[in-house]
């Protein structure tokens, strides 16, 4: 399936649409240290599903979503929505990676998976430099993937069964095929995570994706994720792939 052109998203009502309101909501001299020491108070905090064409209910939906929050998080997820509904998007985005390389850390530390990926999604599409776009699908990929994982557990009921000690015994003693030439991992001992986590680091440092890519595998490790249960049936020391 292929993104709709230039052209077709330029001539499209629908997108004039969710874009109406937008320069009212775009920046002007923004302080981030004021964004940032402001906590929104808007009542009990409610996780946006989805999004509305209005542009100004959408975002006032956001705003609710960061209730006892800094605001500079919910000024973060607006650039978000400004760069996809393709307001001004040079711009936008210009004042998103300025945002990045001036606070990624207290967005990493404050930033849920959610709006992690969202970044990741941004840089992935929008920036210049080939590294900072490759690095960051890295991380889209990743989550997504554990997402469709953890989806599938969540339609089939597989979260209310435990690991197999007979299959898991199993899985040291023979090669269990899957597909393609894959086969299971040697749950257990299996160095196959440590030998991509050895390879991942060089990527890490890819500023400022790297930094978020390193931040959303280390959730991953204490989160229920298939990693994180993988590393607690995990007993060979030299081959465990995760920091405590």
């Amino acid at each position: 399936m292929q993104k709709p052109s230039r052209l077709r998203r330029l001539l499209s009502l629908n997108q004039h649409r969710k874009r109406w309101g937008a320069f009212h909501h775009a920046s002007r001299d923004t302080d981030l240290n004021r964004l940032k020491e402001t906590i929104i108070d808007v009542g009990d905090a409610e996780q946006t599903r989805g999004s509305t064409k209005s542009l100004d209910q959408h975002l006032e939906n956001l705003r609710r979503e960061f209730s006892g929050q800094s605001e500079l998080l919910w000024h973060h997820a607006k650039l978000i929505v400004l760069i996809r509904r393709e307001f001004q998007t040079s711009q936008q985005y210009s004042e998103f990676r300025t945002l990045w390389d001036q606070e990624g850390a207290f967005l990493r530390e404050n930033l849920n998976i959610r709006w992690l990926v969202s970044a990741t999604d941004t840089f992935a599409e929008h920036d210049e430099d080939p590294a900072v776009r490759a690095v960051a699908m890295m991380a889209s990929v990743l989550v997504n993937t554990v997402k469709m994982q953890e989806s599938e557990r969540f339609i089939t009921h597989a979260n209310d069964f435990s690991a197999d000690p007979e299959r898991v015994a199993t899985l040291q003693e023979e090669l269990v095929p899957l597909f393609e030439g894959m086969s299971c991992f040697t749950v257990g001992t299996d160095d196959t995570l440590r030998n991509m986590v050895w390879r991942l680091h060089p990527f890490l440092g890819v500023e400022p994706a790297g930094p978020i890519l390193n931040e959303i595998w280390r959730r991953f490790q204490v989160e229920d994720t298939v990693f994180n249960r993988m590393r607690r049936l995990h007993r060979r020391e030299k081959t465990r792939w995760w920091e405590d």
